[in-house]
């Protein structure tokens, strides 16, 4: 009887951990989309991954991947690096769609106002509840206290950072936001520029230094994936806001 017991109270956990297990998207659409749409290039001097907007504008997997998109419900996100992974996805295809939305353009800026930005604008839905790219970048992404988040999330322009061709996933997530960091840190047409003894880097961390500030500044952590660079910050890198595509 007692063996009975237990096999009924192991059961029942099993179920319970099933229950609330992660239930994140399968990305397996959006990978595919992104390894035969993304590719290196180089435009204006800037190396960088460069996206096929023409044809992926006339692809109807993209319509798909954005119904899936608008239909995933977000409480099945249960921890933190599961909403990271899938918001940072989010921003990055509901991006694509706006580009692809308003093709051809020169910038996604070229998009809305002076009074109504493009990041303000209806970007697409998520659980079925429109959404702008402002909204989830500073009203969900940033204060999740990840500044890494900037060399992950892509504004469709030459200076942003690289979209990466797979998906951002929980179990491999830390991995990927460190390998893009490098990855913008190396790039010296927008990440870091040695001059001497002085460095130049992104806007992005001029905008969003306050995000750096739990790292110790922008300078301390750039030193953690450069530790051997004793070069002291001497301003920012011009930015492009050319689109990153053809």
């Amino acid at each position: 009887m007692k063996t009975f017991c237990s096999n009924i109270l192991l059961c029942f956990v099993l179920l319970f951990s099933l229950s609330v297990q992660a239930k994140e998207p399968d990305w397996t659409l959006y990978e595919s989309l992104l390894k035969e749409y993304v590719g290196s290039g180089e435009v204006n001097g800037i190396t960088l991954n460069l996206v096929d907007y023409s044809t992926l504008s006339t692809d109807s997997r993209f319509i798909n991947l954005v119904r899936q998109l608008a239909e995933y419900p977000v409480s099945n996100l249960n921890t933190r690096e599961e909403q990271l992974a899938f918001y940072i996805n989010a921003y990055n295809i509901l991006t694509l769609k706006t580009v692809v939305d308003n093709w051809p353009l020169k910038s996604i800026k070229d998009v809305g106002s002076w009074i109504r930005p493009v990041w303000k604008l209806d970007a697409g839905k998520i659980d079925k509840q429109m959404i702008s790219l402002d909204e989830i970048e500073h009203e969900i992404l940033r204060p999740m206290g990840e500044p890494r988040i900037h060399f992950a999330i892509v504004c469709a322009s030459l200076s942003c950072p690289d979209l990466r061709t797979e998906a951002y996933k929980a179990e491999t997530l830390d991995q990927q936001l460190d390998d893009q960091t490098k990855i913008f840190l190396k790039n010296p047409d927008k990440g870091l520029k040695n001059a001497g003894s002085k460095m130049r880097v992104s806007k992005l961390f001029d905008w969003f230094s306050e995000d750096f500030g739990a790292e110790g500044g922008v300078q301390s952590f750039i030193k953690r994936y450069l530790p051997a660079d004793k070069r002291t910050l001497d301003g920012y890198l011009d930015y492009s806001w050319r689109v990153n595509g053809y």
